[in-house]
């Protein structure tokens, strides 16, 4: 949470002309209730069920499509069946890094993220997905960049593939 996947997605795929999907916004349109409300009624295990089904029709629907740039959302890659969608269809994962106070200052009082209103409970959740998030083939440090920076780093590192 907070680092920069939609913002720097956005940019991302305006400057390479390529199709852009938040994940988090294909659940709340699926679900017809926002993120907040999902994890109210079913909770994170609900929500993350909810999670998986909608990272799958996806993914069977990108190799169709025009090339895309998915916004996960910050539990999405910890899910090992999430992690196993996205080797099959060979996505280039990366890694948007921060420090966890920078996070915390980029989301401030953000209460539509339900796991980020207890400071002390999002910084575990930073401690207990950072050594997963790692394990992303890709990562790039987004502190003290702009968006705009971290979206040409990346659109870099994607014409190199």
């Amino acid at each position: 949470m907070g680092a920069g996947k939609t913002s720097v997605g956005r940019i991302l795929s305006e400057r390479l002309g390529w199709r852009f999907i938040d994940l988090d916004r294909e659940i709340e349109a699926r679900c017809n209730k926002s993120i907040a409300e999902i994890f109210q009624l079913e909770g994170e295990s609900g929500f993350r069920l909810r999670e998986a089904e909608a990272l799958r029709s996806l993914l069977v629907t990108l190799p169709e499509a025009a090339p895309t740039i998915v916004a996960l959302g910050g539990g999405a890659f910890t899910q090992a069946a999430n992690l196993e969608l996205l080797d099959s269809v060979a996505a280039e994962v990366i890694f948007l890094d921060a420090p966890v106070d920078e996070l915390q200052r980029r989301i401030g009082e953000d209460d539509t993220r339900p796991l980020s209103v207890d400071a002390e409970r999002f910084r575990q959740l930073y401690e207990e997905r950072y050594a997963l998030y790692r394990r992303a083939p890709h990562r790039i440090q987004t502190d003290g960049k702009t968006v705009l920076e971290v979206a040409r780093e990346i659109e870099s590192l994607l014409r190199e593939q």
